[in-house]
């Protein structure tokens, strides 16, 4: 048993990724900014404060062997105004990869840095015109380069990552059901035309336990599971809700997925399959993202106020 720190454990990631560990009978604290809502989070210890402050330093940080960090910085939490550029770099380039330095002046010996899929999938030109995308291969790179005998790190490149746990959803998730519920828009359903890569939230946990016992030291891990359309993706989730119908495409912004989250663009296809042996080496299950989709369905209902 492993006393394991997940950094954003309250949030969908993070969360999934606690609970998997606890049920492997790992003594897990989570940590946010936030203490969790109710629900699963319950059982599991938690820890109150930043990555990007000093509520967690070295002494708090000696206390584990390992660490899972859920918790870099996406456009939700960039402020109004805010210079986009400077502040995913103090948040993401800088903090974070302070945050692992904490980690191993503490002792811990294994870290899993959770990043994201767009560092792996885009060209370098569109990485570099985003300063979120860039700050998150930033701190991707800067966070391996600390790899040694005694620290032992790697990182887990995640695309859509869908499903629910008791207490916690996603934002995202939940607009796109308000979309299709015909909370948010007026006009007839339709979809942007690009697509990308869906995985579950169990697909995911796995996969981050997998890194934590037998990922390569210093490598980075493009993982996913489903390629499909954003139009087909939201076709399946009307189909769990009962209310099956085709979506029409169309070359627009879109109410619940707006150009500022899809850094790929509204017209490209992220299509990939993981290498075989990345999946066999992190050993998480494949084939499990529209499972996902329909088992998540009453969880959101439920959060929105929806029958």
């Amino acid at each position: 048993m492993a006393r394991i720190l997940v950094v954003g454990g309250t949030g969908l990631i993070g969360a999934g990724a606690a609970l998997h560990l606890a049920e492997q009978g790992h003594d897990v604290t989570i940590a946010g900014r936030n203490p969790p809502a109710p629900g699963a989070l319950d059982r599991l210890a938690f820890a109150q404060g930043s990555y990007q402050t000093d509520d967690f330093d070295v002494a708090f940080l000696s206390r584990f062997d390992a660490l899972v960090f859920a918790a870099a910085n996406d456009v939700r939490q960039l402020p109004p105004n805010a210079n986009e550029a400077a502040y995913f770099h103090q948040a993401n380039s800088i903090a974070v990869p302070a945050f692992f330095a904490r980690a191993r002046a503490a002792g811990i010996g294994r870290a899993v840095y959770v990043g994201s899929y767009y560092t792996a999938v885009l060209p370098r030109y569109r990485i570099e015109a985003s300063g979120y995308v860039a700050s998150r291969k930033a701190a991707d790179d800067a966070v391996r380069a600390m790899a040694s005998d005694s620290f032992h790190v790697c990182s887990l490149e995640a695309p859509f990552i869908m499903g629910h746990v008791e207490g916690v959803g996603a934002i995202s998730l939940e607009w796109s059901i308000r979309y299709l519920l015909g909370q948010m828009d007026s006009q007839p359903l339709w979809m942007i035309p690009g697509g990308g890569n869906f995985m579950s939230i169990q697909s995911f946990a796995e996969a981050v336990s997998g890194a934590l016992e037998r990922g390569e030291n210093g490598k980075a891990y493009l993982v996913g599971d489903e390629n499909w359309l954003f139009a087909h993706y939201y076709e399946l989730i009307l189909d769990a809700l009962g209310r099956p119908q085709p979506l029409p495409v169309r070359d627009a912004e879109h109410p619940s997925m707006p150009d500022a989250t899809l850094y790929s663009g509204r017209n490209t296809i992220v299509a990939y399959e993981p290498e075989p042996e990345s999946v066999r080496r992190l050993g998480y299950r494949r084939h499990d993202a529209e499972r996902a989709v329909r088992a998540m369905i009453p969880y959101y209902l439920a959060r929105i106020g929806s029958e």
